[in-house]
């Protein structure tokens, strides 16, 4: 079988199947898992939005993944060399690919030092005050919550937003098998163990049973056909979110995986981790929010503020709260940094491939690049915040033009590529490397070729024509 894999080696590897199954699931668990997922559930009909996303994330989500990884496998390069080693007339893909992460790193740094902000706060016993503080602006009536107060401040945002960066940086400056996949070897099973023991809790909180009902059981009853085409097509968006796909980061890592480990099973893999650390984070929040809330389920609906805001007061209320609040929010903090990892080492591998500079020098070339345009984040809700792009917060505007334009894109021409130019023969020839057969290669076939694209054009287009 004719392989172009002839780089990665040069470029270090992941030392085991373990240790590359792990690094993957930690980037694809992030805050898109422990804080987007249950709110959209909340928001999309609960059960019905989980049994959507399931059937999603098993064809979906495996076709997108799978076929990432192995182009990253089978190439051996980086996201530009890639797409260009692919096919050249697909070069441009490859660039996009690049500007993706480099483009979502710096905001999502910015978010994770608001994270960091939090776990500090509740370590130092501020749990209360994270949840009932209100802060007057200007003399003037209007009240602020902490996290309000905190993101229209300038320094204490930009000084966790610095930390976060030289955190993720660390790891990124140690490589792949010394730094990311012995990192995520430990933090991956620690990170397990603090979303199971904090579910189990607040499923024995008195009222927490309604909460899990609605959760758990899809409930059709008024459930019209525009609701579920919004549901599908927010289930398939989060899948993003959820499994680092579209973002070249499956691709990188992809291009460090040993040739005589399993494709097709380590994907599997990795996809059951990551669901199982959503659904889980949705043990947690829906069910406790609803016992706050009384049942109202509009509670439910707080999007970016639930995990900021109401879930504060969440804890506040509940017994062993400044623990379990304590716990969360190192939860989040260790889910948000593998997924930064995972960010800047595409960008990294990126700039050391590309300019043929040592890991080191490229490390501190994206720290630079990703503070200054990180910044711009942090400005945006301070002294900035009366800018707006497109009557968007600097922030909100990476995030929908990166998440809801360019990854659907990407997404969409990589389907036209392996479905129609190459064939999906080129996919199909690495996961069949050293196996016998390949057993979903009739779903991935469907999928690649029809399912995919049409759900690509339909994410596309939803943010422009409803509001979700």
């Amino acid at each position: 079988m004719k392989t172009e894999n002839k780089t990665a080696s040069s470029r270090g590897g992941f030392g085991s199947k373990i240790g590359f199954v792990l690094a993957a699931a930690g980037s694809a668990v992030g805050l898109g898992n422990i804080w987007r997922f249950p709110y959209l559930a909340a928001r999309y009909g609960g059960g019905i939005f989980l049994l959507v996303y399931l059937i999603f994330a098993v064809t979906f989500g495996f076709t997108l993944m799978l076929t990432e990884i192995a182009i990253g496998r089978r190439t051996g390069k980086s996201v530009i060399g890639a797409y260009k080693t692919v096919d050249r007339h697909f070069a441009p893909m490859g660039l996009l690919a690049a500007v993706i992460p480099a483009l979502i790193l710096p905001y999502y740094c910015v978010i994770g030092g608001w994270v960091l902000k939090y776990m500090t706060v509740f370590i130092t016993g501020g749990g209360e005050t994270a949840s009932a503080a209100e802060y007057t602006v200007g003399g003037s009536e209007t009240k602020l919550s902490f996290f309000e107060h905190f993101i229209s401040l300038f320094e204490q945002p930009a000084i966790f937003f610095i930390i976060y960066v030289l955190l993720t940086s660390a790891v990124v400056f140690l490589g792949v098998e010394k730094g990311i996949e012995k990192l995520s070897k430990f933090l991956m099973p620690v990170l397990l163990i603090l979303i199971v023991g904090i579910s189990v809790y607040t499923l024995t909180l008195d009222g927490a049973a309604d909460g899990l009902k609605y959760y758990l059981f899809p409930d059709f009853k008024g459930f019209t056909a525009s609701k579920l085409l919004k549901t599908i097509a927010a289930a398939c968006g989060q899948l993003f979110y959820s499994m680092s796909i579209a973002m070249g980061i499956m691709i990188t890592y992809g291009s460090y995986m040993r040739k005589d480990d399993s494709l097709e099973s380590s994907v599997r893999q990795i996809e059951i981790f990551d669901t199982a650390v959503a659904f889980l984070a949705g043990l947690i929040i829906v069910p406790a929010v609803f016992v706050f809330s009384g049942g109202d389920k509009s509670a439910l609906h707080a999007g970016p503020g639930l995990m900021f805001i109401t879930l504060p007061k969440v804890f506040a209320s509940m017994p062993a709260g400044q623990v379990i609040g304590t716990a969360f929010f190192i939860l989040v903090s260790l889910a948000a940094l593998t997924s930064s990892i995972s960010l800047m080492e595409t960008v990294v591998a990126v700039v050391m491939e590309k300019f043929r500079l040592s890991r080191a020098k490229s490390c501190l070339a994206v720290i630079a690049v990703t503070l200054a345009i990180g910044m711009l984040s942090v400005l945006g809700y301070s002294v900035w915040a009366d800018f707006k792009l497109f009557g968007m917060q600097i922030l909100d505007f990476f995030d929908f033009t990166t998440n809801n334009i360019m990854m659907p894109v990407l997404s969409f021409f990589t389907c036209i590529l392996i479905g129609f130019r190459v064939k999906t023969k080129y996919i199909e020839e690495e996961v069949m490397f050293g196996e016998k057969r390949f057993r979903s290669k009739l779903l991935y076939s469907v999928m690649i070729k029809y399912i995919c694209p049409v759900c690509m054009i339909m994410i596309l287009i939803t943010p422009f024509v409803t509001k979700i």
